[in-house]
């Protein structure tokens, strides 16, 4: 597990497809750094790419209040079938199927539900294409859902439609930015399937 940046109150690593981002990471982050690591936020198992984690509880707080404040920009690249429009918002509502463990879009709010904002640009368009996303929400599976709904599965997403036969997930977390003692900081990195423009 690669450490983008470490001090006594927070981690900023590369997670790695296939571990859990709730119990194995922070194990793993414990026994390379020692101390306690409290988990602020989520990645799917399937996906891999940049998080950060406090290492007290006064960052804990200060993490979770900036995903509450919105300070805490969460950006992703993802590959997709087709090809969408050059660039968007899409809004909608989510609800999710805890005992399937799948999320749908659904056209009224009610209980459960709840909405789902992301903006996105498509950076290399094709029958495969490369689309880089920014959060403002973070819903269960939601860039998987949104892009699937719309006609664009992401490849590898055989839950959500996709009909390839790619064994790993095309969704990546490449940016995280953040405010922390008194300035914006932002971290990156890239899955060797994305290629810069």
């Amino acid at each position: 597990m690669e450490i983008l940046y470490a001090d006594r109150e927070i981690a900023v690593v590369v997670k790695p497809v296939g571990l859990d981002s709730e119990h194995e990471l922070p194990s793993a982050l414990e026994e390379q750094l020692g101390g306690t690591t409290l988990t602020v936020h989520r990645l799917d198992r399937g996906v891999g790419g940049v998080m950060v984690y406090a290492r007290t509880k006064a960052a804990a707080a200060a993490l979770s209040k900036a995903i509450t404040d919105g300070t805490m920009v969460k950006e992703y690249v993802a590959e997709v079938h087709g090809t969408p429009p050059a660039e968007g918002e899409l809004e909608d509502l989510l609800f999710k199927d805890s005992r399937k463990n799948k999320v749908f879009v659904v056209k009224r709010e009610r209980r459960g539900v709840k909405k789902a904002k992301l903006s996105y640009r498509t950076v290399r368009a094709g029958d495969r294409s490369t689309v880089a996303v920014r959060l403002f929400t973070g819903r269960s599976h939601q860039i998987r859902v949104q892009f699937a709904s719309r006609g664009y599965p992401l490849v590898g997403d055989r839950k959500y439609g996709a009909k390839d036969s790619e064994t790993g997930l095309r969704l990546f977390s490449c940016r995280l930015t953040f405010p922390y003692k008194g300035e914006e900081r932002s971290f990156e990195a890239y899955p060797d399937w994305f290629t810069k423009v």
